[in-house]
């Protein structure tokens, strides 16, 4: 037996890219930051805060609602599964690229009257 899923919680990093395909099918791309806060060792040292950068794939329905209502610096909370895809770049170099293919999204920043986030004010 083997498990691929993924739970984030992390902020959204750049406004959403969303394209139409076939039959109007939506897909979005958003970058999600997830941050391990900082901490000091026993000793003394420092241990600055990690930010990791993830590149998740929204379809369908759930690509709807992140066109419609995720900004930058929404805070999502992301379920799903890791794709790697392999392509050979301009130079013909071969590439690889990690993502998140969403299985589920819920958004965590609460909206103002006027669409604008709250979160952390």
């Amino acid at each position: 037996m083997s498990v691929n899923k993924v739970i984030l919680i992390g902020n959204v990093g750049k406004d959403p890219e969303v394209r139409h395909l076939d039959r109007n099918m939506a897909v979005a791309n958003i970058v999600l930051a997830t941050t391990e806060r900082g901490y000091t060792l026993q000793n003394g040292t420092q241990v600055p805060d990690r930010t990791e950068w993830h590149n998740v794939v929204l379809w369908g329905g759930m690509a709807d609602v992140v066109e419609r209502y995720v900004r930058k610096g929404d805070k999502l909370y992301i379920e799903g599964k890791i794709r790697t895809t392999t392509f050979e770049d301009q130079s013909g170099i071969r590439r690889y690229r990690t993502e998140i293919q969403a299985d589920n999204m819920e958004m965590l920043s609460y909206k103002s009257a006027g669409g604008q986030s709250t979160e952390g004010k």
